[in-house]
């Protein structure tokens, strides 16, 4: 009986790998390819979801209000970017003073309310957490999939073209894309806003999938984003070399991440320590690339010495 139980959350743990993977996706942008730590996304991924919840109650198109979500996410990747590139401010506070300032505006888009609902009775939704198990066209992991696969294929494109390359040297060398003649605090920005736009762009899916928008749904993002990075490295970075596998690795990480969590919880682990086994998780991963570089480098020594010797 407990078994059947976990498998049949199965399903709606990888739905939520696969809208939290395009969310990691875009820290993928921030805190590899930028080389920053961006805390922005706490904030911007909760501003999707709101923008979106509004819109579609309001009877726009769920498609369109993806769309504008996207946007919304770039402008508040774009007040990160003013922070840190044209007003000094290190990355980690520009990301910490936007995600602060997003609460209020977050509220403010919500019409003053704390969450809004989005009933799939009332409102024709892309995804929606009530059609995970169905075998049909409408199931949000087939949705999930076609919206990823072109996600990672139009960024692919983009990292392939002398702006997304000029985007990608400036994460590399700062110093030695500025002697190229790029403009490297343009660059972090146009990255930055990239970034948020992808988050925000999983929050509004977020919202259809579970049917509600809530003030505090960002937050812990910035951890989850890091997990599904770290975790698809660790499993396919040796497997995945090339970028757009890499960006495709990051979206499995977050699958596994859910697949993980909905297994721990069926162990019978409280749910009120998720934060804290993300925490574990993701610090245990991140000491894994450490550990493994040590343990060779040391075992080379060993070898040489007893060569040596």
């Amino acid at each position: 009986m407990e078994l059947i139980k976990l498998l049949n959350s199965l399903p709606g743990a990888v739905a939520q790998g696969l809208i939290w993977g395009l969310m990691a996706i875009g820290v993928y942008i921030t805190f590899r390819i930028l080389d920053m730590a961006d805390l922005t996304v706490d904030g911007s991924i909760a501003t999707g979801g709101a923008v979106a919840a509004m819109l579609i109650t309001s009877g726009v198109n769920p498609w369109l209000a993806l769309v504008i979500s996207f946007f919304v996410g770039m402008l508040a990747g774009f007040v990160t970017g003013v922070f840190h590139s044209f007003m000094g401010i290190p990355a980690i506070l520009a990301g910490i003073l936007t995600q602060l300032g997003l609460y209020s505006v977050n509220l403010r888009i919500m019409a003053g309310k704390a969450n809004v609902a989005v009933n799939a009775n009332k409102y024709y939704l892309l995804v929606s957490l009530r059609n995970v198990r169905e075998l049909s066209l409408q199931n949000p992991i087939l949705v999930l999939t076609l919206i990823t696969a072109v996600v990672i294929l139009t960024l692919y494109w983009f990292f392939g073209t002398e702006l997304g390359s000029s985007l990608r040297a400036t994460g590399a060398n700062a110093q030695m894309a500025r002697a190229q003649g790029i403009n490297t605090d343009t660059k972090k920005l146009l990255g930055l806003m990239l970034s948020n736009g992808l988050v925000s762009f999983s929050g509004a899916l977020l919202t259809q999938y579970q049917g509600f928008s809530d003030v505090n749904m960002g937050r812990g993002a910035i951890v989850i984003g890091l997990a599904a990075v770290i975790i698809g490295e660790v499993f396919f970075g040796k497997v995945f070399r090339n970028f757009g596998l890499k960006l495709l690795a990051v979206s499995l990480g977050a699958i596994v991440y859910y697949l993980v969590i909905q297994v721990v919880l069926w162990l019978g682990l409280n749910a009120n320590d998720l934060k804290l086994l993300t925490a574990l998780v993701v610090g245990i991963f991140l000491a894994v690339p450490y550990w493994r570089s040590h343990f060779l480098s040391r075992k080379k020594t060993d070898k040489e010495a007893g060569s040596h010797a």
